[in-house]
């Protein structure tokens, strides 16, 4: 058998899977809130033992980036290695896998019904496929196919590239920015940390005005990007700021989304993952997204015709995981 997870610094979703069984009906199932545990051993243990399971074989896709099959999560002190997890766990083999490199291979599992549709494109057989997930941060990847539709999926830290504005507004943002921060990347202006910073430059710098209840409710909110997006999407009482706010970040999200799909010529699809996306599917179509993603000048017939999909299902990342493992480690068990 295989265990396979999504560890995040929030929660920790989990499943155990039969080396010949079905990736959508995992053995057995369960989300873990991460700070409980002291470390990942801790974590993957107690499941283990709650499910009476010993699983050969691991794959483990961590919200950071792999490094000499070793990850560290921030927000948990997490330390966890590929050989001390395989030691201390009792098994045949573990991989690591960066989150965004975990949701990648999730895809070719995707059914119908866990994509949105923003641009139906031509999708090339075997093309190469691109990955951007706005969430907390902002993680980017691509998948290659062979002739045989195997993916190899690679992982990338794009998101800390240099923000590059496209109009004479997001000009303004950069050089707000640059009062702020020594570097700043899309991340800073594309993401859950980066929504507020476009928020606050709307308000103190391009004259947009802040409702007192509005401001009341951010001070007294542990998640002001869930605020403001909440509001921006509340169509039967619209806020001018946060749905301004909303519309440079999906302009902002579609831009970095089209150099993405150049920088790999992404022509089997872009996928847009991570936390946000799902929660403002009905912000898309309205939006500056396809516009932004497509206005790449001599280039832009070129964006046309990719297809761009928003995935709905939450449990891509476990789905990945568990792909991963059955093609990798498991098939020659």
């Amino acid at each position: 058998m295989l265990v396979a997870a999504d560890v995040g610094g929030t929660k920790t979703n989990l499943g155990i899977y039969e080396l010949s069984g079905d990736i959508h009906s995992p053995v057995a199932k369960a989300t873990l809130a991460s700070a409980e545990y002291d470390s990942m051993i801790s974590l993957v243990s107690e499941f283990l033992k709650d499910t009476g399971l010993n699983p050969e074989y691991a794959v483990f896709g961590v919200a950071g980036p792999v490094m000499e099959s070793r990850s560290t999560i921030t927000n948990l002190r997490w330390i966890i290695e590929e050989n001390v997890l395989k030691k201390e766990l009792g098994m045949k083999s573990v991989r690591l896998l960066n989150d965004l490199q975990a949701i990648a291979y999730g895809i070719a599992d995707l059914e119908r019904e866990d994509l949105f549709t923003l641009n139906q494109g031509r999708k090339t057989p075997h093309g190469a496929m691109a990955v951007i997930a706005p969430g907390t941060g902002l993680g980017e990847a691509y998948i290659t196919q062979d002739e045989s539709s195997r993916y190899a999926a690679h992982s990338s830290e794009g998101g800390h590239t240099d923000f590059g504005p496209t109009d004479a507004l997001e000009t303004r943002l950069l050089s707000h920015m640059f009062g702020q921060y020594e570097h700043v990347s899309y991340e800073r202006v594309c993401s859950g940390i980066g929504i507020p910073n476009i928020y606050s430059f709307l308000r103190d710098k391009e004259g947009y005005e802040e409702p007192a209840w509005l401001f009341s409710r951010l001070s007294q909110s542990d998640d002001k990007t869930k605020t403001i997006l909440t509001e921006a999407v509340n169509t039967s009482a619209p806020c001018e700021l946060c749905s301004r706010t909303l519309e440079v970040f999906l302009s902002i999200l579609g831009a970095e989304a089209g150099n993405l799909a150049l920088k790999v010529m992404a022509t089997g699809g872009v996928y847009l993952a991570g936390g946000i996306a799902p929660k403002i599917v009905s912000a898309f179509p309205e939006s500056p997204f396809m516009k932004a993603f497509i206005g790449k000048g001599r280039l832009s017939h070129v964006l046309e015709h990719i297809p761009v999909n928003i995935i709905l299902n939450p449990e891509i990342a476990l789905m990945g995981a568990a792909r991963f493992g059955l093609e990798h480690l498991c098939s020659s068990a």
